[in-house]
């Protein structure tokens, strides 16, 4: 069942090939194994395709321009957006040759913001089914559904049921956009062979009334699953999962507020597991802080910071940054009362009396305010004033939350504020980094969620550092898969986030980017692979090794063609 398509040495001539069973037509229709054009002639006669390509043979640089002269011809982002999937489609190893050598110009075109638009007219655009499809109707089938597609051993999975996803919400079988471009992410980013990712869309149907009017919608057509039911159907998935691939990684991704928190506490220690927007963001964002403490001279426990937005990214980045105080020295007590977080309603205190149990995790003590003014609600104008935030952080979708006066209260008493409008796509942004600086006498450090061009201010550019989740979550996953690891600690995270924010140079945060360029990541990925790893040991979650590095590299595919040899 699982084709490893490993590379293999000839030990008389040294020559590294793959053994290749498939013949003909079956080979070109293998996106790991396609080359195009680039089969020589050795290759066409011995694997039976003669007359099934063009006569001339291509090199991959050769290739390389085609795909940019065919690029060149798309006039839209979402055009080159399904452009690139076909070609992932069809060439796995062109593409991702391609992609490495584009990183910054391609990466916001193969997710965010373009895969958003994707997810909205995902049933217009379909092509070709990729990754699997769950619904209700595989009840008690389930392991074999994942038993009948061959992957590489020990996968990474990435798994949404489409209700949140981004910021445009419910999108049913659209949602499989994201997975496809997180897994995309996964083999750009940590070089996991692309054989070794599975995108899941787990289609409990949709309450878009949209999507289940239109005849074209390719998704399961019921209202969204919901209770009990739901609930089983997730368990069937995570034991075929265990059953099926065990050692391998489930990542949930843009699942809402009422199933992200069950759904990881509830299965987070039967496998290696985490979700995206509650720890990935999360460990971003601490990385963001403690970069910013080179700075200011401060350390992530010097902080205040307050929050806007209280869903899977707000909770998760407080508890990490509380955690990360607590590492640094403090109690949690008083890192707990550091950090300001806002719901719809206003500031997040444990003596409102509407909270959820979540949210109960994370209000700040009523005693912790006893002496502002105003109140019992206090909007983010009024927390920033009263809290006095060293950081103020975006995660509510809100477009334009970060008002002038919100920007300059927080600028009013730091003499390098942080802002970080984070929310996703860029039209929910709370605040446009020219804003910022405009409002901050180009003072601030400014980190965004999409990707903004660099602002001029004064004569001086500031970069803005994207506060891009694939700066760790690609890590991460190398990281689980060289340490076979068994399950995903928080300290793992904090590992990961400290040795992302090492990883910028002092040389860019002297232009204000807290995050290193996107044509960075793939290093970056091995330094915070390598952190993961050794923390896995420690935490007693990870084989031990002999050799870190050595067995994060081991674990590297590389988007190279090989000589192929009939089996």
């Amino acid at each position: 069942m699982k084709r490893g398509y490993e590379r293999q040495v000839d030990a008389a001539t040294g020559e590294t090939f793959v053994g290749v069973r498939l013949r003909g037509a079956d080979i070109l229709k293998s996106p790991i194994l396609n080359k195009d054009t680039a089969f020589n002639r050795d290759e066409r006669t011995e694997l039976g395709l003669m007359g099934l390509l063009p006569d001339h043979v291509d090199d991959i640089e050769t290739q390389l321009l085609r795909v940019q002269s065919q690029m060149d011809l798309k006039t839209t982002d979402l055009g080159r957006h399904i452009y690139l999937n076909s070609l992932l489609d069809r060439n796995a190893t062109l593409f991702y040759r391609y992609l490495l050598a584009n990183l910054e110009a391609l990466v916001p075109i193969i997710y965010t913001p373009t895969v958003a638009e994707a997810s909205l007219h995902w049933s217009r655009i379909f092509r070709r089914s990729r990754g699997l499809y769950i619904t209700p109707r595989h009840r008690g089938s389930m392991a074999e559904i994942l038993k009948a597609r061959s992957y590489g051993e020990r996968p990474i999975i990435v798994v949404t049921d489409n209700e949140r996803i981004l910021g445009i919400g419910d999108q049913g079988a659209g949602g499989m956009g994201i997975p496809i471009g997180k897994l995309a992410l996964y083999t750009a980013a940590a070089g996991i062979r692309p054989d070794r990712t599975i995108p899941i869309c787990l289609d409990v149907g949709t309450n878009n009334e949209a999507l289940l009017a239109d005849p074209l919608y390719v998704g399961y057509r019921e209202p969204r699953l919901r209770g009990a039911e739901y609930d089983a159907v997730v368990a069937e998935l995570v034991a075929a999962v265990k059953q099926v691939y065990p050692g391998g990684l489930l990542q949930w991704e843009d699942f809402a507020n009422v199933t992200s928190f069950t759904n990881l506490e509830r299965y987070r220690d039967d496998l290696p597991s985490f979700n995206d927007d509650i720890q990935g963001t999360a460990a971003m964002t601490v990385a963001g802080l403690m970069v910013s403490g080179r700075a200011s001279g401060q350390t992530i426990a010097d902080h205040r910071v307050v929050i806007l937005g209280s869903g899977s990214a707000g909770v998760g980045i407080h508890d990490q940054i509380v955690g990360a105080m607590v590492d640094c020295g403090l109690t949690y007590e008083d890192a707990a009362n550091r950090v300001f977080v806002l719901d719809s309603k206003g500031l997040v205190v444990d003596s409102r009396a509407d909270l959820t149990d979540v949210k109960k995790s994370i209000a700040v003590h009523a005693s912790t305010i006893a002496d502002w003014p105003g109140g019992p609600i206090w909007d983010l104008e009024e927390v920033v004033v009263n809290a006095k935030p060293t950081a103020l952080i975006g995660v509510s979708g809100q477009p334009g939350a970060f008002t002038e006066s919100v920007v300059r209260a927080a600028a009013r008493h730091v003499e390098r504020p942080l802002i970080m409008p984070m929310s996703n796509p860029t039209s929910h942004t709370e605040v446009t980094p020219e804003d910022v600086m405009r409002w901050t006498d180009g003072r601030a450090l400014v980190a965004t969620g999409s990707p903004f061009p660099p602002v001029w201010h004064d004569g001086v550019v500031h970069r803005v550092g994207q506060a891009n989740n694939m700066f760790i979550f690609p890590g991460m996953g190398l990281g689980v898969l060289a340490a076979r690891a068994t399950r995903i600690t928080d300290s793992m995270f904090l590992a990961g986030a400290k040795a992302l924010a090492a990883s910028v140079p002092e040389s860019a945060l002297k232009e204000g980017a807290l995050y290193p360029a996107i044509d960075e990541v793939r290093e970056v990925s091995r330094t915070v692979a390598i952190a993961v790893l050794a923390q896995a040991v420690a935490d007693g979650v990870g084989d031990p090794v002999a050799d870190i590095e050595a067995a994060v590299e081991a674990e590297i595919w590389e988007p190279e063609y090989v000589r192929y040899r009939a089996l």
